[in-house]
């Protein structure tokens, strides 16, 4: 885990080349946290799940094909596997998170975002750690269609590797729309039909591997492409 001190950054693009749903950039406020310097790999799940669910199979290469549903138990068996408390509750469209527990849990997309864009080490790339995709991330022109391991690819500011690229990040909110306003700690929506997930993933192209890019899909959607990544309060 890398820990991230808290601060404050400007969330979202106002490019002309940005998708609407990364406008309005609007002032963002997160408290410190610990994310993983990884993806999760198919290793660390099958010692925590008992199975491995991936199309591209290898010990070190991230976990993928499993669905928003399947890491939230992932995260909740991880903090018991380790004696911390559970961050989830509920369970269906009624899981609920408690941000104050220690245990594992996914980044809400503020953190996400804070984190792939380097925190309060940041330098302003339009990746996670460069302006050159192919030194962090792999995508569709460097893939060679499938997932790679994790860590072969450079870090970004604070020394986490892969959050673009190789697979889509799940976040713990609900798809919605920016507000202009500024915030402290979001979460999202308090409800909706897709939740977010972040980063871009080996058969995406450039436009969808900035910082900034978001996507979201139905809780119960896995393939080939999606993953996830832990964070737990400092």
């Amino acid at each position: 885990m890398v820990k991230v001190e808290g601060g404050t950054f400007m969330m979202g693009s106002n490019d002309r080349d940005a998708y609407d749903s990364e406008k309005p950039v609007h002032r963002v406020t997160v408290s410190s946290f610990l994310i993983g310097k990884y993806e999760v790999t198919q290793v660390l799940w099958e010692s925590v799940m008992g199975n491995n669910p991936s199309n591209f199979k290898g010990p070190n290469r991230p976990v993928e094909s499993v669905s928003w549903y399947e890491m939230v138990e992932f995260c909740n068996k991880l903090s018991e596997k380790e004696g911390l408390q559970k961050a989830y509750s509920g369970s269906g469209e009624n899981i609920r998170c408690d941000f104050t527990s220690n245990g594992y849990r996914l980044p809400t997309e503020a953190e996400w975002e804070y984190a792939a864009r380097g925190g309060n080490k940041s330098r302003g790339y339009k990746y996670s750690g460069s302006n050159d995709l192919d030194a962090v991330g792999w995508y569709d022109n460097n893939s060679g269609s499938a997932t790679k391991e994790v860590g072969t690819k450079q870090p970004n500011e604070l020394g986490i590797y892969d959050m673009i690229g190789n697979v889509w990040e799940w976040c713990w909110d609900w798809k919605g729309e920016y507000s202009s306003m500024p915030q402290e700690n979001p979460s999202g929506p308090t409800f909706g039909s897709d939740r977010i997930n972040r980063g871009g993933s080996w058969r995406d192209e450039a436009t969808d591997c900035l910082a900034t890019s978001r996507q979201s899909h139905n809780p119960e959607f896995a393939d080939n492409s999606g993953g996830l990544r832990v964070v737990r309060k400092k």
